[in-house]
């Protein structure tokens, strides 16, 4: 059970309230900074639970089980504190790009659904590369919203607005991986419907 890989999920989960706290006051660019720094750490056990436990063969029910959840907690916490300290607006759409946040968020909820409604039936769902392409994308706009707060002088000016580089290039992000969500969130969505009554 308190296996390496274990070890490092827990982890993940035990540094949420930490990473929460350094994301509550906007204005607080080093609170911001160290929770980029925080956010990449967890990032990287993230890759390396999953990796160790193949390799060692220490892969456990409680990884199989804890894995996933830190994952989507995570998510979930990021987004909600962005979107709460008014992180999730930039041009052209204002507060609108929520609505890629919000697409993320429902996917998490149903696919994980589907996957218990379907493991009751003995149904594995793998996971495609479009899924691991769309976490990418979603791990990468997250940290680039967190670092776009910490580095606040970090513009482009085009034309009479000054962008800021790491802030827009999460909110790119963001739609590429709620696109990536809807695809991959469909994708599982018709395999589940083929074992329902």
């Amino acid at each position: 059970m308190w296996t390496l890989p274990n070890i490092l999920t827990l982890s993940r989960i035990v540094a949420l309230p930490i990473l929460a706290a350094l994301l509550w006051w906007p204005g607080w660019h080093f609170g911001y900074g160290m929770a980029f720094a925080l956010y990449c750490v967890m990032g990287i056990t993230d890759y390396f639970d999953g990796m160790l436990a193949r390799s060692s063969g220490a892969v456990s029910r409680l990884g199989i089980f804890l894995d996933p959840i830190a994952d989507k907690i995570m998510v979930a916490t990021v987004i909600v504190i962005l979107t709460a300290k008014g992180a999730l607006t930039g041009p052209f759409v204002g507060d609108l790009h929520v609505i890629a946040g919000l697409i993320i968020l429902l996917r998490e909820i149903a696919v994980s659904g589907l996957r218990e409604f379907l493991g009751g039936l003995q149904v594995s769902v793998p996971v495609s590369k479009l899924a691991k392409w769309k976490t990418t994308a979603q791990l990468v706009s997250l940290g680039s919203l967190i670092l776009g707060g910490a580095l606040p002088g970090w513009v482009l000016p085009i034309g009479a607005t000054d962008f800021n580089v790491p802030h827009n290039v999460g909110l790119i992000s963001l739609w590429t991986a709620a696109v990536l969500t809807l695809i991959t969130g469909w994708d599982y969505l018709r395999v589940g419907l083929k074992h329902m009554d």
